[in-house]
């Protein structure tokens, strides 16, 4: 009778350093949805019991060690959540907003800056693609804005070039 082989399961071995990583991860995860607002924290995909552990910690934010052990007991319950890559991913998209916001506003500046100095040159491809502009009315716009730009006061045509265009690309 021969004996079959069955392959044999392949141990693998986790480190305590990073199992102590891994755990630190969890603490700071924790840690940022505590520190983020009830409304941000409601759009998180957050389970009962860690909506109620993330409540308790806003009470708890004024006892400087009760607040710190229960962090350790919501870094413990986020151990033992499912979801924890759709927490991340929605965390990701909250902390990065005002980062997005930042760059968009800085390209409606560049965009005004490049409208004041190329004038018609720059406005023609802004047209082609924002075909609701009136050509007439931005023509004005630049054109007196450069002139604001040129006495070095940049005033009202130069925030009126920003807030259309900012209506435009938000």
């Amino acid at each position: 009778m021969a004996k079959s082989k069955q392959p044999e399961e392949e141990i693998i071995y986790v480190s305590k350093s990073e199992l102590k990583r891994d755990a630190m991860e969890f603490h700071e995860l924790g840690v940022e949805i505590a520190n983020l607002s009830k409304k941000a924290r409601e759009k998180l995909p957050l389970s009962n019991e860690l909506v109620e552990a993330m409540n308790l910690a806003d009470r708890l934010k004024e006892k400087k060690d009760a607040y710190r052990r229960h962090l350790n007991y919501i870094a413990k319950t986020l151990r033992g959540t499912d979801n924890v890559e759709d927490i991340h991913q929605a965390m990701a998209i909250i902390t990065n907003k005002n980062n997005q916001k930042d760059v968009v506003i800085n390209q409606i500046e560049q965009t005004r800056d490049e409208l004041i100095a190329e004038g018609d040159s720059r406005l023609n491809p802004l047209l082609e693609q924002y075909p609701q502009l009136d050509r007439q009315r931005m023509r004005q716009i630049i054109r007196q804005a450069g002139k604001e730009v040129k006495q070095e006061k940049p005033g009202k045509s130069h925030k009126e070039l920003f807030q259309i265009l900012k209506e435009l690309m938000l």
